[in-house]
């Protein structure tokens, strides 16, 4: 998956409406951006203001989607970085399901 699909099914996601009122960034380092705003039901490549920005290199991202991953793993192997809001990030579980 490229940076293209993985933001229209986020935008997908999203905009179906869904109990995630959150703006979340995901950065990707040099792989770009996806910002998800999901009180407005939507998701881009911004670089925008969010609740939460998850630092996580693209590669982990694919495994994390795909369940080869573990969330909690990759946050204590410093894999996956949390600024702002952890809360915010402990919501993305099931929105990231519909990622995959």
């Amino acid at each position: 998956m490229d940076l293209a699909t993985l933001t229209a099914k986020a935008n997908e996601a999203v905009s179906a409406g869904g109990d995630f009122t959150k703006k979340v960034k995901f950065d990707f380092g040099d792989a770009g951006k996806l910002f998800i705003d999901g009180a407005n039901g939507k998701a881009d490549n911004s670089d925008s203001e969010a609740d939460a920005t998850v630092k996580v290199d693209w590669d982990d991202f694919q495994k994390l989607v795909a369940g080869q991953l573990d969330p909690t793993m990759a946050f204590m192997q410093g894999k996956l970085k949390v600024l702002g809001d952890m809360s915010v990030a402990m919501q993305l579980q099931s929105l990231m399901k519909k990622f995959s």
